[in-house]
């Protein structure tokens, strides 16, 4: 069985690793119409696309989002799920921290309860 210390390293490591190519936030797919009216798009034919997007919660919090052209599709996706699993790590050094913490807590004594007399 592999110790908490070293579990917790081992995700500490791989924190690192994850973390050049960390992306905050949720990919989305639109499809639209375009501006030529004569376009199948207007019709009964498709929409162009699909065309993804970044969202993400900004400083203010509102809902906020970019454009993420085809050719860095692959690379966002990876920088997205690199983020989902950066917090579930995270998540994780925390508990092991907490084990380990308790694991090296001092052990309370317990206190001797003394004998009452019988009431004779």
């Amino acid at each position: 069985m592999v110790s908490p210390t070293r579990r917790r390293q081992k995700a500490v490591e791989r924190l690192l690793e994850l973390a050049p190519q960390m992306l905050f936030g949720s990919a989305s797919e639109t499809y639209r119409t375009c501006g030529n009216p004569n376009c199948r798009c207007h019709g009964d034919g498709p929409k162009h696309g699909p065309h993804m997007y970044v969202n993400y919660k900004g400083e203010s919090g509102r809902t906020t989002g970019y454009y993420v052209p085809k050719a860095l599709q692959p690379r966002v996706r990876e920088g997205l799920a690199a983020w989902r699993e950066f917090q579930a790590l995270a998540k994780e050094v925390a508990q092991l921290n907490q084990a380990i913490m308790q694991a090296e807590r001092p052990k309370k004594k317990r206190a001797k309860t003394s004998q009452r007399g019988s009431g004779t």
